[in-house]
């Protein structure tokens, strides 16, 4: 049965965006009822979780896709902080330090990828992955000694490279090492959203 992945995402996204402003709706209603640590909270756990559940699965969303996810990030800063819709939006996303929505779905694959790679993950995952250290014929390379995986070959650039065991090493070879060569989860968790955060706000000194 052919599936049309396009398809998939558009509606994804659909209904992604539709249900978080349904929710932001609902929690205008109490924004002046509570402190605002306490109303981030919730921003946090009822709409930004619902915003990120399954975002492995868009890496490569085109960038219209992308925008419609932004505008749900962009529209919970604002109501946390009581911005207006023409009010800039970069300053309250790094008080918050929030990722932007690309940073944030190159965080949860990079996670997905780090787990896998240290046996917290399924094995189909950690299957898919080869370190190129492992691999017989690269044995003399230099990178055979680091922590770059080794990325397959696709036939359909579009398709193709949004499948896990290829946009999982494409991504993971452009951390840096102190990020990839991190001793526990906490640890790379902590590395890796400093890396994005500054991908994400670059004229922003972590």
């Amino acid at each position: 049965v052919y599936i049309d992945s396009d398809l998939v995402m558009r509606t994804h996204v659909a209904r992604t965006v539709s249900r978080c402003f349904v929710v932001l709706r609902q929690l205008r209603s109490i924004r002046k009822s509570v402190p605002t640590s306490v109303f981030q909270s919730l921003v946090v756990t009822l709409v930004l979780n619902r915003l990120d559940f399954g975002n492995a699965i868009l890496t490569g969303l085109p960038a219209y896709l992308l925008r419609r996810l932004e505008s749900v990030l962009n529209a919970s800063a604002r109501l946390i902080f009581g911005l207006r819709r023409a009010d800039h939006i970069t300053d309250a996303l790094v008080n918050l330090h929030w990722l932007r929505v690309p940073e944030r779905i190159k965080y949860k694959v990079a996670l997905l990828t780090y787990r896998a790679l240290n046996g917290s993950a399924p094995p189909y995952l950690a299957d898919s992955l080869v370190r190129i250290a492992d691999v017989p014929s690269c044995g003399r390379l230099r990178s055979s000694t680091s922590q770059a995986l080794l990325i397959p070959a696709v036939r359909l650039s579009t398709v193709g490279s949004r499948a896990f065991p290829v946009a999982a090493p494409t991504q993971w070879n452009q951390l840096p090492v102190d990020v990839t060569s991190a001793a526990s989860l906490s640890v790379f968790r902590r590395r890796l959203k400093t890396f994005l955060f500054r991908q994400s706000c670059p004229d922003i000194v972590v």
